[in-house]
């Protein structure tokens, strides 16, 4: 940066660039225990459940990260300097939770896991099992969403459903719900709630996912090497991003990079040889 100011330096690590822990190994389940984002995932009464690396290491790493670059390059266009970005997948993931912890504040979400609406606490917002084993979510939060839910299911009539919101009575109306959901199979569910505004879908494994119609109209996954992925997104309505090249093998570029920095093929043969460069 002595040399040209308006550099922009991306620093992703787990803990931050300064703190009692900056200079500790850690994980993506280390940071979101730190931040406080892991102890509200899981079920009643249970241990906590690492939502995958998903938090840490990609919502609160690497999204932030580039979130920040981007950041950092618009303000660069007023200021003409460049800056240092300081993103710590604790800082990354505690802000992820930044919609949930004025109610763990204010008594509106408890601190036992799977008690509250957004946990699987509430029937109405979870997943259940289906007759032959596979899974379904429902997220049926507004009252015509519910009170759809209640109609596709046959529990319309039941007045203990009609307190949807009353927590105290959300393990029994779950047991009504997980009943009912094991009555059919996946597909038959799907034939009857999908595409309504139950807000309902079926939890697809990654197999599934690449085959279901709605994936395949959104081309989400794309083939890259023979391995399918998820293709670019956002969507840009004027500039579509490049489906991403297979990674680069180390070495692959060494040569031509260095001769269009202009060195002779006797300068790269001997780089290649000392193992200065793969």
């Amino acid at each position: 940066m002595a040399r040209n100011d308006r550099l922009v330096y991306g620093r992703m690590t787990g803990w931050g660039q300064f703190g009692s822990m900056a200079h500790a190994a850690g994980h993506d389940i280390n940071y979101i225990s730190l931040s406080g984002a892991l102890h509200g995932i899981g079920e009643p009464g249970g241990k906590p459940v690492p939502p995958l690396n998903l938090v840490g290491d990609f919502g609160g790493g690497g999204m932030l990260l580039a979130f920040g670059i981007t950041a950092a390059l618009v303000e660069r266009a007023t200021s003409g300097k460049g800056q240092v970005v300081d993103a710590a997948m604790t800082d990354g993931s505690a802000l992820l939770m930044n919609g949930l912890f004025p109610g763990m504040q204010t008594g509106q979400w408890l601190p036992e896991r799977g008690t509250n609406m957004l946990d699987g606490g509430a029937h109405f917002y979870g997943s259940y099992e289906t007759r032959d084993g596979k899974y379904i979510s429902i997220g049926s939060i507004e009252p015509q969403f519910y009170a759809l839910l209640l109609e596709k299911t046959g529990l319309a009539g039941d007045p203990a459903l009609a307190k949807q919101m009353a927590r105290s009575e959300w393990p029994a109306l779950k047991a009504k719900l997980t009943d009912v959901f094991k009555s059919k199979t996946r597909d038959e569910w799907d034939a009857i709630m999908l595409g309504t505004d139950i807000c309902y879908a079926p939890i697809l494994s990654f197999a599934e996912a690449v085959k279901h119609p709605h994936n395949q109209d959104r081309q989400t996954f794309v083939t890259v090497d023979g391995l399918t992925q998820a293709a670019p997104a956002p969507r840009f309505s004027r500039t579509a991003p490049a489906v991403p090249a297979a990674a680069a093998a180390p070495g692959q570029h060494s040569r031509s990079v260095l001769a269009a920095a202009g060195y002779s093929e006797a300068e790269i043969d001997a780089l290649l040889a000392s193992g200065a460069v793969a």
